[in-house]
């Protein structure tokens, strides 16, 4: 069956074995669930199949669904696999399982982001595995002083460990896309909202619009950014407090800053 990709689904099919076997090699030892987002071709769907892992992947391409319900018919008959054909945003609640899962993608660059912000506040995910654009998956690794440092490096620290782990070619992907791709783990170690940090939900989605706040013009001076929405007095008295430079960039405040700032201006 000649299946080409679509552009209105981001599709770029990964055609380099090598680099299949890696993300393979990368995924957790372990017996958890794994969550499949957008198996394309089923090739690396095969793979986790043949280390038997139960899996269940979600396939918003119909043509694509019957391809994969023809040629895995024995697993799917035999409950290894589990196809949902359906947009994962759209059936995408609390969580994607009832059970721990991990979670592992090949990413259209147009949802990427919106995808790894729900598998983080998704308790019963564990860990991430995605291939996403090199850009994006530096913004969700960054370290403090990094220029790449952004509200996505802080949001993924709340909950884990965060590293790149190695950049995939466009000459890698039928058809090749203009951009370069990277592998992105995320191993979480504890929930998304803990209760150290905040109160509740409602407290947390304050604390994702002050970071947006905070990043908004991220090569500025973080003060002023803030200054747009937040009290000027209450900001220049916590740079003070700690013995902060007033011309303090976004990407040089510390996590452990961003949220005792937050404190004291929400």
């Amino acid at each position: 069956m000649n299946i080409k990709a679509k552009k209105k689904f981001g599709q770029n099919f990964l055609k380099d074995e090598s680099i299949k076997q890696k993300i393979i090699q990368a995924m957790p030892n372990d017996n958890l669930k794994v969550v499949e987002i957008g198996p394309g071709l089923g090739d690396l769907t095969r793979k986790l199949l043949e280390k038997n892992k139960t899996v269940t992947a979600f396939e918003i391409d119909l043509e694509l669904c019957d391809y994969l319900q023809d040629s895995l018919k024995s697993e799917i008959e035999k409950e290894q696999l589990s196809l949902v054909c359906q947009d994962v945003l759209e059936c995408w609640d609390n969580s994607l399982c009832k059970e721990d899962y991990h979670l592992i993608a090949n990413l259209p660059y147009y949802v990427a982001t919106n995808i790894i912000l729900k598998a983080l506040s998704d308790d019963k995910c564990k860990s991430l595995l995605v291939m996403i654009q090199k850009e994006v998956a530096q913004k969700f690794s960054a370290k403090v002083e990094d220029k790449e440092f952004s509200s996505l490096s802080i949001l993924a620290s709340l909950v884990g460990k965060s590293e790149l782990l190695f950049d995939v070619g466009g000459e890698c992907f039928d058809p090749p896309p203009k951009v370069t791709s990277s592998i992105l783990r995320i191993e979480k170690t504890k929930d998304y909202i803990c209760e150290e940090l905040f109160k509740d939900k409602k407290e947390f989605e304050s604390f994702k619009k002050f970071l947006k706040t905070a990043f908004v013009a991220p090569r500025k001076v973080l003060a002023k950014n803030l200054q747009k929405s937040f009290n000027k007095e209450k900001i220049k008295e916590f740079f003070e407090d700690k013995n902060l430079s007033p011309t303090l960039r976004p990407h040089q405040l510390s996590v452990k800053d961003y949220h005792l700032l937050f404190k004291k201006l929400k």
